[in-house]
């Protein structure tokens, strides 16, 4: 049998954000492959792409300046709850160790009115890591890994992060 190996990972990229993000989401860590790629949830099976694009109705974004443009172009920052941690593969149920990332810079430079976390886990340590320093109540999102499709179909994906876009035209 394979087990894969528990490693300390280091979150490798900044935050994207400007000072018109006004909405900001927070998945856990940055996978393998998104490491490999340099950019957040670039697992070619994660939909959050895809929804993001679609909840939108924009074009899917392919590279990571094509992303980060989508991103910035609806308000919204993005980064990940934790800073370091130790973890197996991209299995978020086997972090320990976690040390958060300052979540209260994005805070401090852009007019962020919601924070929204991607999946249980991060939702999670964001409750128990960022917010007695924040102060900033988060909305749980349903996670867009590949781990997560026996849970949620992409149509229920779509409509869960109509949220995000709805909070922008508050």
């Amino acid at each position: 049998m394979f087990y894969k190996k528990k490693q300390i990972v280091f979150h490798s990229f900044e935050p994207v954000y400007n000072n018109q993000s006004r909405i900001l989401i927070l998945g856990t860590m940055p996978s393998p492959k998104s490491r490999e790629n340099g950019f957040y949830y670039s697992h070619p099976q994660n939909k959050f792409w895809r929804v993001i694009s679609d909840v939108f109705s924009q074009e899917l974004p392919v590279s990571n300046e094509e992303k980060k443009d989508l991103l910035l172009r609806n308000k919204i920052a993005l980064w990940d709850v934790l800073q370091v941690c130790s973890i197996e593969g991209a299995d978020d149920g086997s972090i320990r160790n976690p040390e958060p990332n300052d979540i209260s810079q994005i805070l401090k430079a852009a007019p962020i009115r919601a924070v929204f976390t991607t999946g249980s886990k991060a939702t999670e340590l964001y409750k128990k890591l960022c917010y007695p320093k924040t102060q900033f109540q988060s909305v749980y999102l349903p996670s867009t890994s590949p781990a997560n499709c026996r849970h949620y179909t992409y149509e229920s994906l779509v409509e869960a992060y109509q949220v995000i876009k709805k909070e922008l035209l508050k």
